[in-house]
């Protein structure tokens, strides 16, 4: 089962590849890598889901992973609940097969203690800089 959550992302096509971080909560999915935003809808059936995404161009740079900058993902793939795969096209690109590879973000298990002390800093104990470099 696809779980509510924050992925990371791995994904291409024949042209390249590239990662992104993804958000799943109830239905709805959006997201980022260096050149692209994500958004749109997803359904979960079981281990199978189902995602329609809009991927449009927030900076300038490298080409896509489909060589469009503005387009409409369709996916379809399976989640054991901590990594999900799948596979889908563009409409824009229909021939160019995309694979995608999400792993699940987990939040730490236990925080810092707040009231933990912190060793004092001691100038003395800094390694010193040779004559060269003062």
């Amino acid at each position: 089962m696809l779980k509510d959550g924050t992925y990371a992302a791995w994904f291409r096509t024949p042209l390249g590849e590239g990662t992104g971080i993804v958000h799943f909560v109830d239905g709805k999915v959006w997201g980022r890598d260096s050149i692209m935003l994500y958004s749109g809808n997803y359904q979960v059936a079981g281990e199978r889901f189902s995602a329609v995404v809009t991927a449009k161009r927030h900076t300038e740079g490298h080409a896509t992973v489909f060589g469009i900058d503005d387009l409409v993902i369709r996916l379809e793939g399976e989640s054991n609940g901590t990594i999900a795969t799948c596979k889908g096209t563009a409409d824009a690109a229909p021939g160019i097969a995309f694979e995608a590879t999400l792993i699940l973000s987990r939040q730490a298990e236990t925080e810092p203690e707040a009231n933990s002390c912190l060793p004092k800093f001691a100038l003395s104990r800094l390694p010193k800089l040779s004559s060269r470099w003062r």
